[in-house]
């Protein structure tokens, strides 16, 4: 392997001088570029995340059971639907960010029907498994009556599966393309238009929590509706795409073989933050430590949509830079992320600890949730300092398409550290769901050392080669 410069060194192969000033008008350019697309694709992830919630907001004023069911309704349809379908088509990041970088413009349209396509097949097996969610949860050892209450919320959210596939894929098509306006207005229309679409069939049409559900799935399809008319209309993808084409149906294995990573990416992550909930069921007084434990989980997940907004933003660039044969611009684009994300990391983090002792009132009036939560928040605010740093490496390896290495380094993380050092602190040494969460910000301190290695020696120009050898074998 060649040896490789310092992360933020611009060489002149790029067009720039050496001085400062020449250096620093270049980072700061390569700056806004970033915040010119994480901004709204922020917004956007924010805003898409909050119809789940708004949906559950109504199951909420039905009773405690359709609450209950609800909840374990979502928490299962993330696990075993949405995580898996929207890591698949992180892989579109790679696909379409590369080709447009390189100017082969007609590729992304191929790729985005190519991702349609397989994400529809995936999620006919996903609906299978979920018309016997009541059974599965049963067999788990949930409430009879939560996990009936939790398979009639997921059947109405079944067809909510079909349409977040390929909403997703429209969502990273643009992307690509640098077009994210379009994406955030969308999510904000539907998101405005959600609180009455949910009041007409829950209320009005007295359909209960499976009305809540339909409607998130008539919300989606909405998005995906707005988007899709945008792609067909504007003169900004009529390059991009130019019709259905018989290309979409070949190179699938090859379509697989990295949407595959992508999604374990994704759900590994997904899933380990699920299984802590689980854990925390089995200490003293599962009620508080559960109630705790899906509080700040739902809390760093609801901060977490900056940097994911920003490592979709570094994805995009870095592919970009890539597909155009600019290994030092892609190199400069992976630097300027980290320091972002820093930034952000802690602007939140020190939010989180001035409302620690409120923060907890939002969501419960007990006196022990909203003490425990504000401890929690100290501990919560230093994970997502690596929290957030992690969310833009992960965008730096989607970028590069490196989605294999990722897998293997969440994998290591969060199943050989974060897991068992959770356990053995909460079960060993006592002490309960701060226990489990200090397991969780190891395994987060691992995965930051590990994919800040591989950022930082990576090699450009290999990466160059690679990613212009793929897309001339399509």
């Amino acid at each position: 392997m060649a040896t490789e410069e310092p992360l933020l060194t611009v060489t002149d192969t790029e067009g720039k001088g050496k001085h400062g000033g020449g250096q620093k008008s270049f980072v700061l350019g390569e700056v806004k570029k970033q915040l010119h697309l994480a901004g709204p694709l922020v917004a956007g992830y924010l805003l898409l995340y909050i119809i789940q919630l708004m949906s559950l907001m109504f199951v909420g004023h039905l009773g405690e059971l359709e609450l209950a069911g609800a909840s374990v309704a979502t928490s299962f349809a993330t696990v075993t639907g949405f995580s898996l379908l929207g890591g698949m088509a992180t892989s579109l990041e790679t696909l379409c960010g590369q080709a447009f970088g390189a100017e082969q413009h007609h590729l992304l349209g191929i790729y985005k029907q190519r991702a349609m396509l397989v994400l529809t097949l995936v999620s006919l097996p996903v609906a299978a498994a979920w018309a016997y969610t009541g059974q599965i949860l049963a067999w788990f050892g949930q409430d009879p009556e939560i996990a009936a209450a939790a398979a009639s919320y997921i059947r109405g959210l079944t067809p909510a599966l079909f349409v977040y596939g390929p909403l997703n894929c429209h969502v990273r098509f643009l992307q690509a393309q640098n077009v994210v306006l379009p994406v955030m207005l969308s999510s904000g229309a539907t998101a405005a238009a959600h609180v009455p679409v949910c009041w007409l069939l829950v209320r009005a049409l007295g359909m209960g929590s499976a009305g809540a559900a339909l409607a998130t799935a008539v919300s989606y399809l909405a998005n995906l509706c707005f988007l899709a008319i945008y792609v067909r209309l504007s003169p900004r993808c009529l390059t991009t795409w130019t019709g259905f084409s018989r290309e979409a149906f070949s190179g699938v294995p090859d379509f697989v073989r990295l949407a595959v990573p992508s999604a374990l990416m994704m759900c590994i992550e997904w899933w380990s933050f699920e299984l802590l909930v689980l854990l925390s069921g089995l200490l003293p007084n599962p009620k508080l430590e559960t109630a705790v434990l899906s509080i700040c989980i739902n809390t760093i997940t609801l901060a977490f949509m900056v940097p994911f907004g920003l490592g979709g933003a570094t994805s995009t660039r870095v592919s970009n830079e890539l597909g155009a044969g600019r290994p030092q611009a892609a190199r400069l684009a992976a630097g300027v992320v980290v320091f972002l994300s820093v930034l952000v990391a802690v602007v939140v983090g020190l939010v989180m600890v001035l409302v620690r002792n409120l923060w907890g009132y939002a969501y419960s009036n007990d006196e022990k949730v909203v003490k425990y939560i504000a401890r929690m928040m100290l501990l919560l605010a230093v994970s997502f300092l690596f929290d957030s740093i992690n969310g833009v490496l992960s965008g730096v390896v989607r970028g590069c398409g490196r989605q294999q290495v990722g897998a293997h380094i969440n994998l290591a993380s969060y199943y050989m550290v974060a897991i068992p050092v959770g356990y053995a602190s909460a079960f060993v040494f006592h002490l309960g769901g701060t226990g489990l969460w200090f397991g969780l910000l190891c395994g987060l301190v691992v995965q930051t050392l590990l994919l800040g290695s591989i950022t930082l020696y990576t090699n450009w120009n290999d990466e160059v080669r690679i990613c212009l050898s793929l897309i001339r074998l399509i």
